[in-house]
């Protein structure tokens, strides 16, 4: 296990710390479901060092394929060579592997993880014919925004049946709260103002917005503030500007965030 000071800064908002570990030790994979920014890969960061093992991250696009997962034959000066992909590294290694998104992949990603998501805990390598068997320390986790999800772009039932699940969202402002102080050095007050503006513009959602005021954006603000730029401009910046470019919704953010912070004084 790692030194706590390694340890990445988590405040967990129920038992999903006990949950991974289980399931790690279970050997069974983990499904996290929540909004963007609400701090899933802060939690998957946090558990691999928590647990002493290497991550692999995979940031998932429409172009990622099986073969930028598992590995390819590229060629050198001295003929063709092969290169593992993130996946078959985590497997050899016996560390975590994070695909973050995984429904943004292209579909016949599916393919390549469900031998790894069953007893068999294998990962078939085609092109090289190895077959490698998962020690008993790998672990896969993927993550998805439920809200991008749609009939075209959304994880199969029979693939989500196949992992243990965890829900996500943004913490309760208390936790949010101290989440803010910890992660920029913003005082406890200002802290406050920020999780009760977030609370404002997080009722937009879905009506004037199509993302909800992240945890992750009100840091960008906290350490904007912290730092002293006006929190006036530092919330517009951080936050207005990001969720939207309509003129007319960003018009309405900045007034709420006005109101917020009518002086716009820079954080103590």
């Amino acid at each position: 296990m790692s030194n706590k000071r390694d340890i990445p800064f988590y405040l967990p908002q129920g038992n999903e710390i006990s949950l991974f570990e289980q399931a790690w030790r279970n050997r069974l994979p983990v499904m996290i479901k929540g909004p963007t920014g609400c701090g899933k890969t802060r939690f998957i960061e946090h558990m691999a060092a928590r647990l002493g093992r290497p991550l692999y991250t995979v940031s998932c696009h429409d172009d990622l394929t099986a073969a930028d997962l598992v590995g390819r034959h590229l060629i050198g000066d001295s003929g063709t060579f092969w290169v593992d992909g993130p996946l078959t590294r985590a497997v050899r290694e016996g560390a975590i592997c994070y695909l973050d998104e995984v429904v943004e992949a292209r579909k016949d990603t599916t393919v390549v993880i469900h031998p790894l998501t069953d007893d068999r805990r294998i990962l078939p390598l085609e092109r090289t014919g190895e077959v490698l068997k998962a020690p008993p320390e790998f672990m896969l986790v993927v993550s998805y925004n439920p809200g991008y999800q749609n009939l075209l772009k959304g994880m199969k039932p029979s693939t989500r049946q196949r992992f243990v699940g965890l829900s996500f969202n943004f913490p309760e402002p208390d936790l949010e709260r101290r989440i803010l102080v910890e992660e920029s050095g913003i005082d406890e007050k200002t802290a406050g103002a920020l999780v009760k503006l977030a609370g404002s513009l997080r009722v937009l959602k879905d009506h004037d917005l199509e993302e909800a005021a992240s945890t992750r954006l009100l840091i960008y603000a906290a350490r904007l503030m912290r730092s002293g730029v006006p929190a006036g401009e530092a919330c517009r910046a951080a936050l207005a500007e990001p969720l939207t470019d309509d003129e007319e919704t960003l018009k309405a953010l900045n007034e709420i965030i006005a109101v917020s912070f009518p002086r716009g004084e820079a954080a103590p």
